[in-house]
């Protein structure tokens, strides 16, 4: 017999492996790939995630730096331009980390184990978040700290406290940056939400709630800068109606329309014409016609005819056009838009220009200037003219403060920041008589619009029916429960609480008196309010109770969205519960929450939903 070839025989005789080594050679070749791919992946993950974390510290360097580093870096103009370059260099260094961390997770290993099934889930949203954070990066925040550096570098030539030629040509940036932002956050969306990686997972969620938060920043930003010079007067003066509105007694836009100023602004040069109060306007009448569905709503209010009731709708252009309307009555003089503030907004702002002192020696500082006006000042001034005229030198007061703190370019950064806080806020709205800007604001946050009927909506709004001004004390909760589908609908409960804290005893009466003269016994701090429940268009209501009891509610519609109304007595010290029952056309949707502007902010939650036959 021959003798027997040895494996090593035949490598070196050139003669072909048995069938069965070559399976192992390739099973072991294919092991050792797939394990280099692993390792390759698992060194390249650690590395991208480290990268994004450094991006993370770069952008928390924009957090504001203290009064004593800021004075360190010389005169205000060397401070505002040194915290320009800052944001820039810190903007540019986050971005080329978040380059680095895609670069990190793109390649031959990556690409095809993202695509195997289950396994390759969190892979696909670690690329995601790497390719979101670049796009983020690169494509949003760079534009636009690019474009706050350009138009907070100083007024413009015409002496103007921003520079409006600037602020047009960072439209176009601007606008590409929103549509970035936008475009990235639905492919955040598309990402896997669970996978067997938990950390993946959580990553998604803080960059999407991020990105939600971003998003209608940059989109408000862009229609800032696309309406800012014609509305500050860079193609003729301009004229606005700013209205006080006074949160301790609640209306549909926010508080009951006080004191008001005009504001003149002429190629960014800003001035107060003059300053009134609500009694100048008390029984102007305006003409301005709303609809037949407003009157049937609203009539009885008589909004057009009584100024305290202006407002009662929540839809701020509604309010605005009454305003202008009433002042063209009242002094021939046609305004171009109006604007609505209240205390808390004066509050934020003052944090940011400093205190101011009044006439009488008296200090507002952003700490009391909310007790002062809402509370305090019933106290204080117990004659109502003389009341009154302490509102207007406040209004005077800390208006030319701020304007004074708009001219200063190292205050200027913190004041435009707490402006921007307050519009995106929605307690700061802007209405404008031009069509094309006011089709823009009401795009925006700080257009003051109720959302119209596509839009899933849970909107809790308050009117004071007493004539009181104890909504200082009021509190609010609202509860959104979605429930099962019935025949194509989801079952909604919606519950929402009302608490009177006011105190039993020691208000002032011109606080407690009640004007609407109830037919039943009352105690000082009892209080009466008009409380409506917007839904989603479409939605039915198929019983309500009041504190466990059945209630009566009235039913009417506005902007295509069903409004439940109840007439609510609320005593001091006090809770009342109101649920409704609804039965809404199904979506995956969450509703928007409509957040009227009260001292005490609405406590909102809305539970987890998800589409019929889910």
């Amino acid at each position: 017999m021959p003798p027997r070839r040895t494996n090593d025989g035949r490598r070196a005789a050139g003669l072909p492996w048995p069938h069965g080594r070559r399976v192992k050679v390739l099973a072991y070749a294919t092991a050792g790939l797939l394990l280099a791919g692993a390792a390759w992946i698992a060194v390249t993950g650690v590395l991208a995630a480290q990268e994004l974390l450094a991006a993370q510290r770069k952008l928390e360097t924009l957090r504001p730096r203290t009064a004593a580093s800021q004075s360190a870096a010389g005169t205000p103009a060397e401070a505002a331009a040194s915290k320009t370059r800052t944001a820039e260099a810190a903007v540019r260094g986050a971005a080329e980390h978040a380059a680095r961390a895609h670069r990190l997770t793109t390649g031959p290993a990556w690409y095809p184990a993202a695509q195997l099934p289950v396994l390759g889930a969190p892979l696909r949203t670690v690329r995601g978040i790497a390719e979101a954070s670049d796009r983020l990066a690169g494509d949003v925040l760079s534009p636009l700290a690019r474009t706050a550096g350009e138009v907070g570098a100083g007024p413009g030539d015409d002496g103007g406290l921003l520079n409006l030629s600037a602020v047009r040509r960072a439209a176009p940036l601007l606008d590409h940056a929103s549509r970035s932002a936008a475009r990235v956050r639905t492919e955040v969306d598309a990402l896997p939400h669970r996978t067997w990686l938990p950390a993946a997972d959580r990553a998604r969620t803080r960059l999407a709630r991020r990105l939600d938060r971003l998003r209608p920043l940059t989109g408000d930003a862009a229609a800032a800068a696309r309406v800012l010079p014609s509305m500050l007067g860079a193609d003729g003066p301009r004229r606005y109606l700013v209205v006080f509105e006074n949160t301790a007694e609640a209306r549909g836009t926010g508080g009951l329309p006080g004191a008001f100023a005009v504001l003149r602004a002429d190629r960014g040069r800003m001035s107060f014409e003059r300053f009134g109060n609500d009694t100048e306007l008390a029984s102007v009448k305006a003409d301005v016609d709303l609809g037949a569905e407003y009157d049937a709503l609203y009539g009885p209010s008589a909004p057009a005819a009584t100024w305290v009731n202006s407002n009662v709708s929540p839809h701020f252009p509604y309010a605005a056009r009454i305003w202008a309307a009433a002042w063209h009555r009242h002094s021939g003089q046609r305004v171009n838009g109006a604007i609505s503030l209240d205390p808390s907004v004066v509050s934020a702002l003052l944090a940011a220009s400093g205190p101011v002192r009044l006439p009488d020696g008296n200090t507002v500082t952003a700490g009391n200037v909310v007790d002062l006006t809402e509370r305090a000042s019933y106290a204080v001034h117990r004659n109502t003219a003389r009341r009154k005229a302490f509102f207007l030198d406040v209004a005077r007061a800390v208006a030319t403060r701020l304007l004074d703190a708009a001219e200063d370019p190292a205050r200027r950064p913190a004041l435009v920041a707490a402006l921007h806080r307050q519009l995106a806020a929605g307690r700061i709205k802007v209405w404008s008589a031009h069509p094309a800007e006011e089709r823009e604001l009401l795009a925006g946050s700080f257009g003051g619009a109720l959302p119209d009927g596509s839009v899933p909506l849970a909107g809790l709004v308050v009117n004071n029916a007493a004539g009181t001004k104890l909504d200082y004390y009021l509190d609010r909760e609202l509860v959104w429960a979605p429930g099962r589908c019935v025949d194509g609908r989801r079952e909604i409960t919606v519950t929402a609480r009302l608490t009177n804290r006011a105190p039993e005893s020691g208000l002032p009466p011109y606080v407690t008196q009640r004007v609407d003269d109830p037919l039943h016994d009352t105690r000082p701090g009892d209080n009466r309010l008009l409380v409506s429940y917007y839904a989603s268009a479409g939605a039915m209501l198929s019983r309500a109770t009041l504190d466990g009891r059945p209630a009566l509610v009235n039913h009417a519609t506005e902007r295509g969205h069903p409004v439940f109304t109840l007439d609510l007595e609320l005593p001091a010290r006090s809770t009342r519960t109101l649920v409704l029952h609804l039965l809404e056309p199904p979506t995956g949707r969450a509703p928007v929450v409509l957040r009227q502007p009260l001292v005490r902010p609405l406590r909102a939650t809305v539970r987890q939903n998800g589409p019929c036959g889910a």
